[in-house]
């Protein structure tokens, strides 16, 4: 497969969504570069911004195995994992495996689980496997979570901690639409009753299983120069040493900034990476990396302002 082909079946994916999926255009890009470089993504929105919709058509749209979950307070780790029961027939423990074991898991507002619950997905994200009873059972390769919070309702939630945000490859802010989708939106989907559906929406497959993986291999053969790896460098190290920072980015977040570049760049029709692409991922992929200072919080500054600033003052390569 070539750098074209995964061009050109990335245009029909985007198309095919946009059937059904009004706008959100970055938020699909996004998502297929996290799929693209084997990552996950947080999406965090107000209520009614077609998240979890989104992440319905995208599953159908590549071919995906789709799981939910729907995170509360009552929710357990076994929810999500599953269990080892024991089966009286056999005299034996069998598997009764969670939603976990699908392609995309969609973690609808992940935020309202407590901790506990939430750290059953570290080991899953992270290396593509759950570990019950002390064996290890791998997940899909193409295994991806797409999560979702709502930033407008904090009573009764428990925020992400720092190491479960670090699993995500990027965390996407989705705003209200503009006043000319909105009233797309509202002419194609106000006279429709229930829940839409992709498939009734004439959402269909594009593309499989052969396709990611054969898309990846070409992501892992893209050009990554020296000058683009001390750019990555720089930048993540800038969030350690700037003053309006109390903690800055890891370099789990430095190697998969650099991941999600080369993934832009074939989807861009390129086989090298350019500093244009860090550019444009940065901000989704460091903003729930780091965390604000308290003289910061107090002067009212937000972590995008920090992090925007910093990628227009580190100097890119020419």
């Amino acid at each position: 497969m070539t750098v074209a082909e995964v061009k050109d079946k990335a245009l029909a994916i985007r198309a095919e969504i946009g059937k059904a999926v009004v706008g959100q255009a970055e938020t699909v890009d996004l998502m297929l570069t996290a799929l693209l470089a084997g990552g996950h993504v947080l999406l965090e929105g107000p209520p009614g911004t077609a998240k979890t919709f989104l992440a319905q058509c995208f599953a159908r749209t590549l071919d995906l195995d789709f799981g939910r979950v729907q995170f509360t307070p009552d929710l357990m780790p076994a929810d999500i994992v599953g269990a080892n029961l024991f089966n009286f027939q056999t005299s034996s423990f069998t598997l009764n495996p969670g939603p976990v074991f699908c392609d995309l898991l969609l973690a609808d507002e992940i935020n309202r689980t407590p901790p506990k619950t939430q750290a059953a997905l570290l080991e899953a994200m992270q290396e593509r496997k759950v570990t019950l009873d002390g064996k290890s059972h791998p997940l899909s390769d193409r295994f991806m979570v797409v999560a979702t919070q709502n930033p407008l309702e904090q009573q009764g939630t428990y925020p992400l901690p720092e190491a479960q945000l670090d699993r995500f490859l990027f965390k996407q802010v989705l705003q209200y639409p503009s006043r000319e989708e909105e009233r797309e939106i509202i002419a194609s989907h106000g006279m429709r009753s229930g829940q839409a559906d992709p498939a009734a929406l004439g959402v269909n497959r594009v593309a499989d299983a052969a396709w990611i993986r054969q898309a990846g291999e070409v992501v892992a053969s893209v050009r990554l120069s020296g000058e683009i790896v001390d750019y990555v460098l720089n930048l993540v190290r800038s969030t350690r040493e700037t003053a309006d920072l109390q903690s800055g980015a890891s370099p789990r977040g430095a190697a998969m900034l650099a991941l999600a570049a080369r993934a832009r760049a074939v989807l861009d029709g390129r086989d090298y990476v350019i500093p244009d692409d860090v550019k444009a991922l940065a901000l989704p992929a460091l903003r729930h990396r780091v965390i604000l200072s308290p003289a910061a919080e107090i002067e009212g500054r937000q972590a995008d302002q920090v992090v925007a600033a910093l990628v227009e003052q580190v100097e890119a390569p020419r």
